[in-house]
């Protein structure tokens, strides 16, 4: 038989552990499916058991995420690791496989905390052996202690290039330098928002002393870089760029790229929930009530899957979500709720205030949205930015249909990597909105499935 679960939460970060805290200790019982093997997400990842030698090393930020894992020892709480979702129904339905085998749950209230994910950066050479997103190089130094070797160069635009960065240097490793590629005007335009990042005077103290040991260690820093190119034969050897009004070649055997997050938005897309195009941090968003509500009954959002906050805003949220789901269960009245909530809402009211000027100043460069020529912008079925453009040409006017002009967005990704630059080169070739132009659809599987677990679910589970 099909499982039955008053919540269930998708997603083991801030958001998901701090929404199944508050359910939890207002007596609601909760699965907690996460597909990572232990809790925190990306920005708390392996917390509870980094030794005291790893938590000084990724920082106190990283530390503290210790704090969000007490609910798991809550008797009210069934947290499931290695849980893969793949169907996610309008009806509150759950389709997960672990350890090889699907299972089907349906839930009376649902939150999906599914975080974000590292926005694309393509261009010439992105696609080399030794290329990598710094995420990915960031969740090898969370997970196992593995620091980069060789001389490393990160490349891209926002905040978490400079932690990471950081976070490099204090494990041992060697950073060739640091190429930032923030377009120079994006100061400009973000500073009339200055005093709202002034409310977290934290957060900026916080940035500058990462740029001060940076300094300190003597690495190379450029600013406003422009064109860049990846060259190498059977790996990466060299990052080519210019700045300054001249043009740079850093060697390397590691290049760390990121260009910034966007909510992770594959669930709520297969859900046929509305989405806004946010044309600021250019992503696309779920349309949410201030409790992470949606348009379908029982159904919340909270975290970065919601829209970018970080992670001090993606518990708030959670703890929201939570405290709704137990109101809505009737495990709390509306008063009882309510009194829980003041210092949450202040708190993401603090956070919000701050977005406005991050977005703006670290609004990713159009070089990087629209890349040139035959940069390989879906990496699973190695179609270009030239094609893509060539799709258009031929009267192709959405992503959808992409599919079938050249298969862009049907390999194993499923669209998760292409799809904001697919959207982008097409609204630019047609000289229209990427509201206008779409996203892909989203249809069950969201991630892949084999007929083996298929086969392997009861009989009753549908």
């Amino acid at each position: 038989m099909t499982e039955r679960v008053p919540l269930v939460v998708i997603g083991a970060g801030p958001a998901g552990l701090s929404a199944a805290a508050e359910a939890t200790a207002a007596g609601v019982e909760t699965l907690l499916l996460d597909e990572q093997a232990v809790p925190g997400g990306q920005i708390y990842r392996a917390v509870g058991r980094a030794n005291p030698d790893r938590r000084t090393i990724l920082g106190a930020d990283y530390a503290d995420g210790a704090g969000l894992l007490p609910v798991l020892k809550s008797s009210q709480l069934d947290y499931r690791p290695g849980a893969s979702v793949w169907q996610v129904t309008p009806e509150r339905e759950v389709f997960y496989t672990v350890a090889g085998k699907a299972t089907a749950v349906r839930a009376a209230r649902m939150v999906l905390a599914t975080g974000a994910m590292e926005r694309p950066m393509p261009f010439p050479g992105w696609t080399l052996p030794g290329v990598m997103s710094a995420g990915a190089a960031q969740i090898l130094l969370k997970s196992s202690g593995l620091v980069p070797d060789g001389e490393v160069v990160l490349a891209g635009s926002g905040p978490l290039l400079f932690l990471i960065a950081n976070q490099i240097l204090n494990a041992g490793g060697r950073i060739a330098g640091l190429v930032e590629t923030t377009p120079r005007g994006n100061l400009a335009r973000a500073l009339p928002y200055l005093p709202g990042l002034l409310r977290l005077p934290a957060y900026l103290g916080k940035g500058l002393a990462l740029l001060a040991r940076l300094r300190r260690a003597k690495v190379p820093y450029f600013r406003g870089a422009r064109d860049l190119t990846a060259h190498g034969g059977t790996q990466v050897e060299a990052l080519r760029f210019t700045a300054g009004g001249r043009t740079h070649e850093l060697p390397c055997q590691i290049l760390l790229l990121h260009q910034g997050v966007a909510p992770n938005v594959q669930i709520t897309r297969a859900l046929g929930l509305t989405h806004d195009w946010d044309a600021v941090p250019r992503c696309w968003r779920p349309r949410l009530d201030a409790w992470g509500g949606t348009e379908l009954e029982g159904i919340a959002v909270a975290g970065d899957g919601g829209g970018i906050l970080g992670a001090a805003a993606s518990a708030h949220q959670g703890r929201l979500a939570g405290l709704q789901a137990a109101c809505r269960l009737g495990k709390l009245n509306e008063a009882e709720r309510d009194a829980r909530t003041g210092a949450h809402r202040r708190a993401l009211s603090a956070q919000r205030a701050a977005r406005p000027f991050l977005d703006r100043l670290y609004r990713p460069a159009g070089a990087f949205l629209d890349p040139p020529g035959e940069t390989i912008v879906c990496r699973c079925e190695e179609v270009t930015a030239a094609q893509i453009r060539g799709f258009v040409g031929l009267g192709c006017l959405g992503p959808n249909q992409a599919k079938a002009f050249g298969r862009a967005g049907m390999g194993p990704c499923q669209g998760r990597l292409c799809g904001l630059t697919v959207s982008e080169i097409m609204a630019r070739t047609r000289g229209v909105g990427v509201q206008d132009v779409g996203a892909y659809r989203v249809r069950p599987p969201i991630k892949p499935v084999t007929l083996a677990e298929l086969a392997a679910m009861d009989e009753d589970d549908g």
